[in-house]
């Protein structure tokens, strides 16, 4: 069983930046895949970015390419979101995601509780 926390969500305006994190709770976090995802209020869940378990891998969605960038640190058993150039719409409540596997799976077997992000206009 693998916990996953997330933090760093908050109140910003647009075109203001936030990075979030997520820490596992798991000895082999190196063999994990990671990936973010985000549910807005009356929406379903949607992918936003994923990261293989080295980090020379990433993948994501079209609405935050370019903007957002996902990585790991490894050592720290976290996976981090940076998010740029925020707008209204990114408005949501960001999920962590993490599955073992080689490559980025389309599927994930843990999720976070989820930190809120809010995006003022």
């Amino acid at each position: 069983q693998v916990q996953l926390v997330e933090s760093g969500g908050g109140l910003v305006q647009a075109g203001d930046s936030l990075r979030l994190s997520c820490v596992a709770s798991t000895r082999t976090f190196g063999t994990y895949a990671m990936g973010w995802f985000r549910q807005a209020p009356g929406k379903e869940r949607e992918f936003v970015a994923a990261i293989n378990w080295s980090g020379r891998n990433t993948y994501y969605a079209d609405s935050v390419k370019g903007r957002f960038t996902i990585s790991r640190d490894n050592a720290k058993n976290t996976v981090y979101l940076q998010m740029n150039s925020l707008k209204p719409e990114d408005t949501a409540v960001y999920y962590c995601a993490a599955k073992w596997a080689l490559d980025i799976p389309t599927k994930y077997d843990y999720w976070g509780q989820g930190t809120q992000v809010t995006i003022s206009s």
